[in-house]
């Protein structure tokens, strides 16, 4: 079973780097699902405890409307990892990010580090799986706490630990990728697609998105506020698939009336399963819906 806050809207989660004034307050206005407001990769050594203050007064000024608000902090290990959790729990965003999960302790550690120092319910954990122990390990980690609701992929640095090469169509990353898929689903729990890097490559970008949503993405991560319409569009149903959800739905509550298991629709059977499927996309639309107010 799904978790009970799976059907929000993150067709598009966007990293902003955390030292950056201005890149915060742009974000309120940014028409992205979710944003991560980043402790690590985007700030050097000597800007972390600065950028710390700045991203969890951001999180607990409540100035980002309905935009999911989440805080990644350094990766287990760091000299920064256990002051950023706590100073995450203290300011109460909407979900940690946690970068470098490859194990469920790492998991119930973090969950009991926020505990510890008061984080609201609310919070939740967002695990980043970025090598290939963690794509071996999905579906344990995915399970490790209900706290736990997204997995989002650290693609680029999979493919550093693969000694891959960035190519058109991701081969060399798929096996990783449904393995980190097949553990989210698993477990009912909700999961992001990697970046695109390329941001002068829209075709491109647009490609991979389509690629994730066809894949089982819920959504993408992106780094420049020029992807968002893109995942945006990519990641929500389109007219068609909602008319046509509508049709089946219709089309087999008739047959159940007229006493028929199965009904037909464009020429294609309709099952249980189908009509399970509609229902999921007219939901996400109502979703979305709800989440532009």
């Amino acid at each position: 079973m799904a978790n009970t806050d799976a059907l929000r809207p993150r067709r598009s989660v966007l990293y902003m780097p955390g030292a950056n004034e201005r890149a915060l307050e742009k974000a309120k206005t940014l028409a992205a699902d979710a944003l991560i407001l980043d402790l690590e990769d985007a700030v050097s050594p000597e800007a972390k405890e600065d950028a710390r203050e700045r991203v969890c007064a951001a999180a607990a000024s409540g100035e980002y409307g309905s935009r999911e608000l989440t805080i990644r902090v350094n990766g287990p290990g760091t000299p920064w990892h256990e002051d950023d959790l706590r100073a995450a729990a203290q300011a109460g965003p909407d979900a940690v990010v946690v970068p470098k999960v490859d194990s469920a302790r790492t998991v119930r550690e973090v969950e009991e580090a926020l505990v510890a120092a008061g984080a609201p319910e609310r919070t939740k954990i967002w695990a980043m799986l970025e090598t290939p122990v963690a794509m071996l390990h999905a579906e344990e980690i995915a399970s490790a706490s209900e706290r736990l609701t997204v997995l989002v992929m650290g693609t680029n640095d999979l493919v550093k630990e693969l000694h891959a090469q960035f190519v058109p169509g991701r081969a060399p990353l798929l096996p990783g990728l449904g393995l980190a898929l097949l553990g989210a689903r698993a477990a009912g729990k909700v999961i992001l697609d990697g970046v695109y890097n390329d941001v002068k490559d829209p075709e491109g970008f647009e490609a991979e998105c389509l690629q994730g949503r066809q894949m089982g993405f819920d959504g993408k991560t992106l780094i420049h506020p020029g992807q968002l319409e893109a995942a945006n569009r990519v990641f929500a149903p389109s007219e068609e698939e909602v008319e046509r959800s509508r049709r089946v739905i219709d089309a087999f509550e008739e047959a159940r009336r007229e006493g028929r298991g199965v009904a037909t629709v464009d020429g294609r059977l309709i099952e249980n399963l189908h009509v399970d499927m509609a229902r999921q996309v007219l939901a996400t639309v109502e979703a979305i819906e709800r989440a532009r107010g």
